[in-house]
């Protein structure tokens, strides 16, 4: 039972060290809005999601207000897009018109992200998978809150190669839908390889068909809280240094899950997981990299920067599983460029790559987040990076994902800003070399060997 003597051990955190909620999302199923005809379709989805979510956003400052925890975001994912529209969508516009829904059923109740505008395509692609996948570009372009993600690959399946190139050629086309506005339609686009059914942030939230009709996720998000404890132990060992970490994660959870539960009771939709993920923002001092800096790195990128990141990670998780019985999402530590200062800083002095970070996808949370690159990288250049990112989570059994942004007129070194939460970054280096013929063979990659557990 968690009480509110717990939360108030976090007045501190939440003060000082910018410990917050990061974000609720209410997960909504539309499998049941299915319907031959595009109209009724698109009824049937504004109905349910405008229903089910009018008090979300009330609700989010009701428990804000009470409990004194900051509540960031109140997002919806919903199902698939690609899995619900049946006969009714048989054109790239037919779909443009659902993300069109999508987002006025966002701003009419209230929230700024709705996830889900997505495809699972790991194994193959239907005609709908590949018209949705088309549609992109378009769709993202003359949408505000609407978010899109495609699963390309998962350690059961392999990876399918023919969606990856696909993913690189409606990554360049929606960076040129959207060049009038730093390519930001990116940004809100996520190519996945082990895609979670439960993750509540964006942009790669979706509803998956394996939940309720209706669920409340939380994500928790607290570098800054992580941070300030390890500088008590500045200079002690590795298992003092594991220890600190694992039980903040676990007084941060505890925030999480109360909020959670007080969410589930007043909208009456059942709890799913807490997510917490070390996700950070462009504010000084929330910052992944400054955690790992603080650990004894000159600088993030430096040698011994995947080692420290795996320890984060795992003692996050630790602390999280102690904390919640529904631990879930992505639960870890982030990376992404432009959101974390300090990554930033890492860059803009020559000690981190995409090369490098790339490595440390391996032991994090997601993969390679919003990375600007320059604007004329070859589209095959992307399906190489997207593939490199998928067979890191094929082989390791996680969930890795990648968000690129090729700038439309920016080059190596140029800074490109996006506002907000999304922050700025600087342009970086992709390598030079090509791999179009690699790509261009098409077909599938594999399961590995350990995929076969039945």
């Amino acid at each position: 039972m968690i009480n509110i003597l717990e939360v108030n051990e976090t007045n501190k955190m939440i003060e000082q060290e910018k410990l917050d909620v990061r974000t609720i999302t209410l997960g909504i199923s539309l499998l049941d809005c299915s319907d031959a005809d595009l109209d009724t379709l698109n009824q049937n989805i504004y109905s349910k999601i405008t229903r089910l979510s009018r008090d979300l956003v009330s609700t989010g400052r009701e428990i804000e207000l009470e409990y004194g925890i900051p509540i960031v975001n109140k997002r919806i994912s919903v199902t698939p897009i690609a899995l619900v529209t049946g006969k009714a969508c048989t054109t790239c516009d037919d779909f443009v018109s659902v993300a069109h829904t999508l987002d006025t059923a966002a701003r009419d109740t209230g929230v700024n992200f709705i996830g889900g505008y997505s495809a699972i395509v790991s194994k193959g692609m239907t005609r709908n998978d590949e018209n949705l996948i088309r549609s992109i570009p378009k769709a993202l372009s003359s949408t505000e809150r609407v978010c899109s993600s495609v699963n390309i690959g998962s350690t059961k399946t392999g990876i399918n190669m023919d969606a990856v190139k696909l993913m690189g050629e409606v990554i360049k086309e929606t960076a040129e839908a959207t060049k009038d506005n730093s390519s930001l339609g990116c940004a809100k686009l996520v190519v996945f390889c082990n895609a979670p059914d439960d993750n509540p942030f964006m942009a790669g939230a979706f509803h998956g068909i394996s939940e309720a009709d209706a669920v409340i996720h939380v994500g928790v998000s607290g570098p800054g809280v992580v941070k300030h404890a390890l500088e008590e132990v500045r200079g002690k060992d590795f298992e003092i240094l594991s220890e600190t970490i694992k039980k903040t994660a676990f007084k941060v959870t505890r925030a999480g899950q109360l909020v959670a539960q007080a969410a589930s009771e007043r909208l009456g939709i059942p709890f799913g997981i807490v997510d917490l993920s070390l996700a950070p923002t462009p504010s000084v001092g929330d910052s992944v990299a400054e955690i790992l800096e603080e650990m004894g790195l000159e600088s993030v990128g430096a040698p011994g920067t995947t080692a420290a990141l795996a320890l984060l990670n795992d003692q996050v998780k630790k602390g999280g599983v102690m904390a919640s019985s529904f631990v879930g999402g992505l639960s870890g530590a982030f990376i992404p460029v432009s959101e974390d200062q300090g990554m930033i800083d890492a860059v803009n002095r020559g000690a981190l790559t995409i090369e490098k970070l790339e490595a440390m996808t391996c032991v994090c949370s997601v993969g390679l987040d919003m990375i600007a690159i320059p604007g004329d990288t070859p589209a095959s250049t992307i399906s190489g990076i997207i593939a490199d990112e998928a067979a890191i989570g094929m082989i390791n059994q996680k969930t890795t994902a990648v968000r690129l942004i090729p700038v439309i007129g920016k080059d190596v070194g140029d800074a490109v800003e996006f506002g907000g939460l999304l922050g700025h970054a600087p342009v970086q280096q992709v390598n030079p070399f090509g791999c179009s013929d690699f790509i261009n063979r098409g077909g599938r990659i594999p399961a590995p060997i350990h995929s076969f557990r039945n």
